[in-house]
């Protein structure tokens, strides 16, 4: 298919462009190619970028800020997000913030080679990846490929019921059932964060990331909260809290979540 551009414009988004690309992409379903959102507010990068990447056969609507892309990451139409950390107004930390704890979608920051602290705290937010300008494409292009094939994984899993240890844990339900068949109740914040730990077995997910999957917290919140909420997922999974061997510690790093799935 050749590129078109401009077909699909929408101004009631305020977005720039959406081009659609060929059927080759990576792709979080068989029925289309991969939907790329861009916030770039840099116009030759932008343009570079998307022009880029619908050659790859993805489908990208291009953003010059976070506020103009709210409507169409809000609508659950997007696979994955390349975002600017820099940005005017709402920057790329912020929009990572927010979007991690509504979405899964994949999150690729992009920054120069100075932001060593916004790289780190973007990927503590929930980042699944950065980029530092200026862009080798080719390095770009094989960073968004893995990032599509591991979110459509997660995805899937999300779908799932998993076992491990005896345990039952059904997403769809939010249900987990023990080793004697009885249920055993969750509240939301520990469902969250219990969710987000089967997501990614074996990684080290730090406390912040966890804290932005709690869609219930205080207003101003301290990341210590996640320590409470792991304490009581102990009492509910382990055999022995205080020598865990499901929910682990990475001292000064986060948790992981170490039980083998079923």
């Amino acid at each position: 298919m050749n590129t078109s551009e401009g077909r699909h414009e929408r101004t009631g988004l305020n977005c720039e462009k959406i081009l659609t690309g060929g059927n080759h992409a990576e792709s979080a379903t068989v029925a289309r190619p991969a939907h790329i959102v861009i916030i770039e507010d840099e116009p030759v990068t932008r343009t570079t970028l998307a022009e880029y990447l619908t050659s790859h056969g993805y489908t990208v609507t291009a953003f010059d800020s976070a506020e103009r892309a709210e409507t169409m990451l809000d609508s659950d139409r997007a696979d994955l997000l390349l975002v600017d950390i820099t940005l005017d107004g709402k920057d790329g930390l912020q929009i990572t913030r927010e979007q991690r704890a509504r979405s899964d979608i994949g999150i690729i920051l992009t920054t120069s080679l100075s932001d060593d602290v916004d790289r780190i705290v973007g990927l503590e937010l929930g980042a699944d990846d950065y980029v530092c300008k200026p862009f080798n494409r080719r390095e770009l292009l094989a960073r968004i490929k893995n990032l599509l094939r591991r979110t459509e994984v997660q995805r899937r899993l999300s779908r799932q019921t998993l076992r491990f240890h005896g345990f039952t844990f059904a997403f769809a339900t939010r249900q987990l059932t023990g080793p004697d068949g009885q249920p055993i109740r969750l509240t939301r914040a520990e469902y969250e964060v219990l969710a987000e730990l089967l997501r990614h077995p074996g990684a080290v997910l730090s406390r912040e990331r966890l804290m932005t999957m709690i869609t219930h917290r205080q207003e101003h919140p301290d990341a210590r909260t996640v320590d409470v909420i792991i304490r009581r997922l102990r009492t509910k999974l382990e055999e022995d809290p205080g020598a865990p061997r499901l929910i682990t510690t990475a001292h000064g790093e986060g948790y992981v979540f170490t039980a083998t799935l079923d």
